[in-house]
């Protein structure tokens, strides 16, 4: 589906870093939180249908993307601020529909734990909650270790991100095919640049600190707004582990397994996703 020729492309200053990020639509605001390694781009097969009904807000996450590299700020907490800020401050949304997909999610999460009454309802695609009691964010992850040490995984992938990145687009989906190579060369292009791949690995590099501000959200109750979480068949719908993270975090959660889906859900069936999120969004008419 092509995208919207409404879409606008814009960057927001918040002072310690620049967002940019695209526009589509009218209506009640949706933001859609990528994660890694992606960009804004991953959803431009989902912002058409979700623009017929709703104002979508397509980020670049501090860091990746074209927004700014600040040296520090990758914990989630200080991630779902810079979209809180975007979209409150910014562009004057005072209640928000929020999709999450891998670190998207975590961030999600803080954005809704910090904003509990602006937050109308959480959709997450293949990502657990680190921090929800258990050690199922960090199962089965041999990446997590490597992107932890300092300055050793810029070393490895440097000039070579084509043959690590592309690792994971080819074989983290239910086929090999299933993020296309113009996407490809878009997040390539995106991870090439200056810092890029530094950024994204900040990104592991804070968990610690997350695993500690999910804690402290956790003790203040669980979410109350509705969370829709679906994880792929190949991906983190095995076992349930997805899902049964934000069970353990809030107290409306519905979703489960997506058939002949990997990790990139919203790549490999964007338009089953369109449908679920309209569907979700479509029941809170306040």
């Amino acid at each position: 589906m092509p995208l919207p020729q409404s879409l606008q492309h814009a960057h927001a200053d918040l002072g310690d870093v620049t967002l940019h990020y695209v526009t589509a639509g009218q209506g009640p605001a949706v933001v859609l939180l990528h994660g890694w390694p992606q960009t804004w781009y991953m959803w431009r097969d989902v912002i058409p249908g979700l623009a017929a009904r709703y104002k979508v807000i397509a980020p670049d996450l501090r860091g990746l993307g074209d927004s700014s590299r600040p040296a520090d700020g990758y914990d989630k907490k200080t991630l779902a601020e810079d979209i809180w800020r975007l979209a409150h401050d910014v562009l004057h949304e005072q209640r928000l529909f929020v999709v999450g997909h891998d670190w998207g999610g975590p961030t999600a999460f803080a954005l809704a734990a910090q904003h509990r009454e602006a937050v109308r309802r959480v959709a997450i695609f293949d990502v657990p909650v680190p921090g929800d009691g258990t050690p199922i964010f960090f199962n089965n992850r041999w990446h997590h270790g490597l992107h932890w040490e300092a300055d050793l995984p810029e070393a490895l992938t440097a000039d070579r991100e084509e043959v690590y990145l592309g690792f994971f687009y080819r074989t983290w989906g239910a086929r090999p095919d299933a993020i296309s190579e113009e996407a490809q060369r878009e997040y390539l292009r995106a991870y090439r640049q200056p810092g890029a791949m530094r950024a994204g690995f900040n990104f592991y590099r804070a968990m610690r600190q997350d695993v500690v501000d999910n804690e402290g959200f956790i003790a203040q109750g669980e979410l109350q707004m509705p969370v829709l979480c679906f994880g792929g068949a190949h991906g983190r719908g095995r076992g349930m582990s997805a899902i049964e993270s934000w069970r353990r975090v809030a107290t409306d959660v519905r979703g489960g397994v997506v058939e002949n889906c990997g990790h990139w859900i919203p790549e490999e069936r964007p338009q089953w996703v369109v449908e679920q999120l309209l569907a979700f969004f479509g029941e809170d008419q306040v």
